[in-house]
């Protein structure tokens, strides 16, 4: 329609724009990038754990600070002090990788991420996978508390229309043709449907909870 569309990041604590994709960017760029920080917005890409700056290419989560980022949240300062640090950073949740152009690349939610045996394990890819199996409607990628391992990685399915997924087997077979083992779930669950928030999203804390109470029913 002679539209020129751009993408944009952010958050509400950020009022509320961090990153932009431009006008000559590339369609491939639009589509799979969150594009660059906006002029006067400072962003870096940390190790979730020790806050140190990772490499280009390798995910973390975006920090960003400027002149539109949130003061505090109003009378709650110990969640003020959890979400921006010392240096002025705010610290958004959100996993990201950035690339030698500066342009950014979201791979997921911190609060999401499974560490198995001091390894940092990215949900989405692993549902991105899983997702492509013809017999799968939806997937939710979730941790497992593990005594060896500090945490497993667990695959919640959802069988599309007419098809069924007798066992853990066959999905496990798809994932290991594109990852490696400790990236491919240990655990199998099916449930009909997936919980949903008003917004549409999956609350998956809940769903961890939910798995690690063995209240849903696994794949053999």
């Amino acid at each position: 329609m002679g539209v020129s569309i751009a993408k944009v990041y952010g958050q509400t604590e950020l009022a509320p724009v961090v990153t932009m994709t431009g006008p000559a960017d590339t369609a491939a760029d639009k589509a799979h990038t969150i594009g660059r920080p906006l002029p006067q917005v400072d962003v870096k890409i940390v190790d979730p754990l020790t806050g140190e700056v990772v490499p280009i290419g390798v995910p973390g989560e975006i920090c960003a600070r400027g002149y539109q980022q949130m003061l505090d949240y109003f009378e709650l300062p110990e969640a003020t002090a959890e979400t921006v640090d010392a240096e002025g950073w705010l610290h958004t949740g959100d996993l990201a990788q950035m690339d030698a152009r500066g342009c950014l690349t979201v791979t997921g939610r911190f609060k999401g991420m499974i560490i198995r045996g001091g390894e940092n394990l990215y949900p989405r890819e692993i549902e991105e996978r899983l997702f492509s199996h013809p017999a799968v409607a939806s997937v939710a990628v979730v941790a497992r508390p593990s005594e060896t391992w500090g945490e497993e990685v667990a695959a919640v399915l959802v069988p599309k229309p007419g098809e069924t997924l007798p066992s853990a087997t066959e999905p496990k077979a798809w994932c290991r043709e594109a990852l490696s083992p400790q990236k491919t779930p240990a655990h199998w669950f099916s449930v009909e449907a997936l919980l949903l928030t008003a917004s549409g999203k999956i609350p998956k804390f809940v769903l961890a909870e939910q798995v690690a109470a063995g209240k849903l029913t696994p794949l053999g």
